[in-house]
């Protein structure tokens, strides 16, 4: 199912940005189904096992790593077929790279055009979308200040995560 939340930075005084997080890695891929056949794409079989991958692994995966699984289900998965599958997921915004660790992730909103940062824990390697508009806004308005025009925004803050912080 659905989950309604709202993410800040800070609860005091944030803009707030409510969007919907799906529970299950099933939700989330029924979501991706729906949102390409609203827009016209077509979600290929391999397309979506790759996404039933990500979705699973329930922190960020490495396309190597996809590919192994893909093997062990095919047997005969080469490196261009999963980075093509990866291309079209991130394109399409269903997916995030994670560029300071070479893996990618689900993405909380797939039916949403966004940037959002992420954090990262290095002990676990955990990452976590922080969807707080306000962060994406700065940087466009920092941008403009300084007569930039960005094209792509990646923000990634490495660190040890609360669970890893209590072990």
């Amino acid at each position: 199912m659905i989950a309604t939340e709202v993410n800040s930075l800070s609860s005091t005084s944030a803009k707030a940005h409510t969007h919907h997080h799906h529970e299950s890695p099933s939700d989330f891929v029924a979501a991706v189904e729906h949102a390409s056949e609203e827009r016209g794409l077509r979600l290929t079989p391999l397309r979506k096992e790759v996404l039933e991958l990500i979705a699973a692994a329930g922190k960020p995966v490495k396309a190597y790593d996809l590919l192994d699984h893909l093997r062990e289900r095919h047997g005969n998965a080469a490196p261009p077929t999963v980075y093509r599958a990866l291309d079209f997921l991130l394109e399409n915004g269903f997916i995030h790279k994670l560029e300071s660790i070479n893996a990618f992730v689900s993405c909380h909103h797939p039916a949403e055009a966004h940037q959002v940062p992420f954090l990262i824990c290095d002990v676990c390697s955990s990452a976590q979308e922080v969807c707080d508009e306000r962060v994406a806004e700065l940087i466009e308005d920092q941008a403009k200040a300084f007569g930039f025009r960005p094209q792509a925004q990646t923000l990634e803050v490495h660190g040890v995560c609360k669970q890893c912080r209590k072990a």
